[in-house]
């Protein structure tokens, strides 16, 4: 009678063969979830690439009705601020619900954070209340010359967004103003009228012809091609300064020439009262030496 010995089976291959069998059965297991995020994830792919290009469809069907009903630059960049918002909001929303997300879900979400959220952005909103503030009130609009005289910052205006109003600087810089700042703070809108008064002083030596200086004065801003004929040309005494007599020159010229009218205006009453012989006068200061003896 033969007997057959049992060969032993070591504790750690009972182990070893039950890890490899349950680690089989969980990557089986993700094979079909892994494919489905995958699909997922491309899906979502297309979806936000047509989106893309379906919101910029209406922002360009936006813009030619806003052309066609001839809508203050200004209100148009805002509102298409506020719609690309509101549509990237949507598409996001889609997408979240390809991989499951309900949209019960995220009013959840948003109602539950909409607290935090609000105290995070205060100043966010009042600069977007500011925004629509001045979308209907109007104290500026793009293309105008501005001054904010919180911070000293003006240009002319570029772009009204949501948020800031951005700023063109003479020298070339933009910058962007909060939009609460723009509606709470006072500000100068220089080019608002069709018109400007040119008003300025010289002031001359009290040795000088006064009556000389008032008719060079008023030749000069005669020859302005921008001059408003319609308004008078003013030229008087304004001041008996300590040192000179201030002479003023006061016309209304067309806003969009005020500047190169301004610097054309007092270099030549410069030049005219050189040739003249009337003094400007300007501060002096006069150094006496005291010799000890």
């Amino acid at each position: 009678m033969l007997l057959l010995e049992a060969t032993p089976v070591m504790p750690e291959e009972i182990v070893e063969e039950i890890q490899k069998g349950i680690l089989q059965q969980q990557i089986e297991q993700l094979i079909p979830k892994f494919w489905s995020f995958l699909w997922c994830a491309v899906l979502a792919l297309v979806v936000f690439i047509i989106g893309s290009q379906i919101i910029k469809g209406i922002i360009k069907l936006f813009h030619k009705a806003m052309n066609l009903r001839d809508v203050d630059p200004g209100v148009e960049t805002f509102l298409e601020s506020v719609l690309k918002w509101i549509f990237y909001i949507i598409l996001i929303t889609i997408i979240l619900g390809l991989f499951g997300v309900t949209t019960t879900s995220i009013s959840a979400a948003v109602a539950g954070l909409g607290v935090t959220i609000g105290l995070a952005l205060q100043g966010a909103l009042s600069n977007f209340a500011g925004g629509v503030l001045i979308l209907l009130m109007h104290p500026f609009r793009v293309g105008d010359y501005i001054i904010e005289h919180a911070s000293g910052q003006e240009g002319k205006v570029e772009k009204i967004n949501i948020i800031y109003t951005t700023l063109k600087m003479i020298d070339g810089r933009m910058v962007q103003i909060p939009n609460g700042t723009l509606s709470s703070a006072s500000l100068t809108n220089c080019t608002s009228m069709t018109r400007r008064m040119f008003n300025e002083t010289v002031g001359i030596s009290y040795d000088s012809d006064i009556k000389k200086a008032k008719e060079i004065m008023l030749e000069v801003a005669e020859k302005q091609d921008h001059l408003i004929t319609s308004e008078p040309i003013q030229t008087f005494v304004s001041e008996l300064g300590d040192s000179a007599v201030q002479i003023g020159l006061r016309f209304w010229v067309e806003t969009e020439y005020f500047w190169p009218t301004k610097w054309a205006v007092l270099e030549e009453i410069k030049n005219r009262f050189d040739k003249a012989g009337v003094e400007i006068c300007f501060n002096q200061l006069d150094v006496h030496i005291k010799k000890e003896s």
